[in-house]
């Protein structure tokens, strides 16, 4: 007899990476990709003169985030969301914005949600232009911000 899963509970799958939402502010935006949703912490070394061991111990320091890449497909010439954002960088004001990302089921409900404190763009990246190709256009907004929060959406 063939194992259907029907016996295993159904939180012991793996979720699958493709079905997300990020939600831009209080708009919801189409991504084909995000990447650099991650945290570390900064490892201080330190010895003290009379230590009998003779090296460093190891201490975890300050928080870490890295910036974040959201990649999408062009489909209207006139969507310049990317670049207004951009183009009001002067020295420090910038318009910060809370991004939250999505990992959603099959019902379209959130499973885990990362939220982005403060976010504002640090690098916008345009398509590259093939002759020859027949790929989508593909534009890129790096994202720079404050604080990366993880927290899982259900109880399962």
């Amino acid at each position: 007899m063939v194992d259907d899963g029907a016996e295993q509970p159904p939180n012991v799958w793996p979720l699958p990476k493709f079905h997300f939402q990020v939600k831009w502010d209080s708009a919801v935006m189409s991504f084909a990709e995000v990447s650099g949703l991650d945290v570390d912490v900064q490892s201080i070394e330190y010895r003290h003169g009379d230590s009998p061991v003779f090296s460093a111990i190891k201490m975890p320091g300050l928080k870490r985030v890295g910036n974040v890449t959201m990649k999408r497909g062009v489909f209207i010439t006139s969507d310049n969301k990317f670049w207004d954002w951009f183009n009001q960088i002067k020295m420090n004001p910038i318009k910060r914005v809370p991004v939250t990302i999505s990992l959603l089921d099959e019902e379209g409900k959130p499973t885990m949600v990362w939220t982005l404190t403060n976010a504002w763009p640090t690098k916008v990246t345009g398509t590259d232009l093939k002759s020859e190709g027949s790929e989508v256009a593909i534009e890129s907004i790096e994202i720079a911000h404050e604080g990366l929060t993880i927290a899982n959406a259900r109880n399962s």
